[in-house]
């Protein structure tokens, strides 16, 4: 088992959470990660990048070359469309949510964004924080993300389910239970979309 993960959005979406749950989560499951530096974190707002590789064999190098990524993961499209060059063309995937954060003042017409993600042939994408509001509060869209690519992921959903709670116990179980939820949704979305539902 190899993944190999773009996380990508802009400071404050909660990518770095969705890091350090997968990395709890993959070691429970005894894989192997290695994890790249994050740029752009300090800045609210800010582009936000991370390379994650998760193996059941050692891993030897943190970055992803570009065309071998399994997966590009963003809260934010035009933030995900920025790494499609990261994308193994024959499987790689794009979880991204819909809903646009314009921090540009050139920022992409939606239209365009909406084009360029449905003319991809494995995406899974929707607004993922109006799905939060569903259920928890918008805060917890990084969590439906989560959720949203954890069916493309040979993680068991109960060790990303610990690694929820364990990132998210200090501040208290209610917060805990919604970010499950959330994820629980986002998971259930991806699979409605992938099935044609």
């Amino acid at each position: 088992m190899k993944t190999d993960i773009i996380l990508a959005g802009v400071g404050g979406q909660g990518i770095l959470s969705i890091a350090s749950i997968l990395g709890v989560a993959a070691l429970e499951q005894n894989l192997y990660l290695k994890q790249a530096e994050v740029h752009g974190m300090s800045q609210r707002g800010g582009d936000v990048q991370s390379n994650l590789r998760l193996s059941s064999s050692p891993v030897h190098s943190d970055l992803i070359p570009l065309g071998k990524a399994d997966m590009v993961v963003s809260l934010e499209p035009m933030e995900a469309l920025r790494y499609v060059e990261y994308l193994n063309p024959q499987s790689g995937w794009i979880v991204t949510s819909t809903a646009p954060f314009v921090n540009i003042p050139n920022y992409p017409e939606q239209a365009a964004i909406d084009a360029a993600l449905a003319s991809r042939e494995r995406v899974v994408a929707f607004d993922m924080e109006a799905a939060a509001r569903e259920i928890a509060s918008p805060r917890s869209s990084n969590m439906v993300l989560l959720g949203a690519c954890s069916p493309l992921l040979d993680i068991d959903p109960s060790k990303l389910e610990d690694g929820i709670r364990a990132i998210f116990a200090r501040k208290g179980e209610k917060i805990v239970e919604a970010n499950i939820a959330a994820f629980r949704l986002g998971r259930e979305k991806a699979i409605e979309m992938r099935s044609g539902k």
